[in-house]
């Protein structure tokens, strides 16, 4: 984790430089913590036009007015994040099997995201990397979107895409950028527009 001023320092260029979601996904802070957290992100994702998710906790997503919930593979289903945070919010779902990914989708999910592609320290504890091959055959099996996830660099990103991915998840490659808005510009360059 990084500092929190850092945090929302990163997130306000993230933004300002053309992503379109933020996911605050912050496990080891308490409630209030992590409410007011939410608050500044939500303040400053809602001035750039991006979408904010929180990450599992759907009592921080409704107080702070975020635009959905993501929930993580063995988290609340579907069917309860929309009954309890209503028909408008958005709802994603780590998904880390083409079945669990068939699953979410049955369930309602608007999107998922599917990985680890690559590998990378984060996501060690979900096993070895789906890889590229199952990616492909995770997106011509779903219909909802599907977002790769896990060691996605710039280079990588149009591998992802072009097994179908509708888009990316990084963590890693801009939080821990020294130039956030030339990374950002590095993804464009694949990926055309964020």
């Amino acid at each position: 984790m990084l500092q929190t001023r850092a945090l929302e320092d990163a997130v306000d260029e993230a933004c300002s430089g053309g992503v379109r979601a933020v996911q605050l996904r912050e496990k080891d802070l308490d409630a209030k913590s992590l409410y007011d957290l939410a608050v500044r992100l939500r303040r400053t994702t809602a001035s750039r036009g991006a979408a904010l998710l929180v990450n599992d906790r759907m009592d921080i997503a409704m107080a702070v007015g975020a635009d959905g919930i993501h929930s993580p593979e063995n988290g609340f289903p579907p069917p309860v994040v929309r009954r309890l945070a209503g028909r408008h919010a958005l709802i994603g779902v780590s998904a880390h099997s083409l079945e669990r990914a068939l699953e979410v989708e049955k369930e309602g999910a608007d999107f998922i995201t599917f990985g680890p592609i690559f590998e990378t320290p984060s996501k060690m504890k979900y096993g070895p990397p789906q890889g590229l091959e199952m990616l492909r055959k995770v997106t011509g099996e779903v219909r909802i979107p599907v977002f790769a996830i896990g060691g996605i660099t710039p280079e990588r990103a149009g591998q992802c895409i072009g097994r179908g991915a509708r888009g990316i998840a990084v963590v890693s490659a801009i939080l821990a950028s020294n130039d956030i808005a030339r990374t950002l510009r590095d993804f464009e360059k694949v990926l055309g527009t964020l």
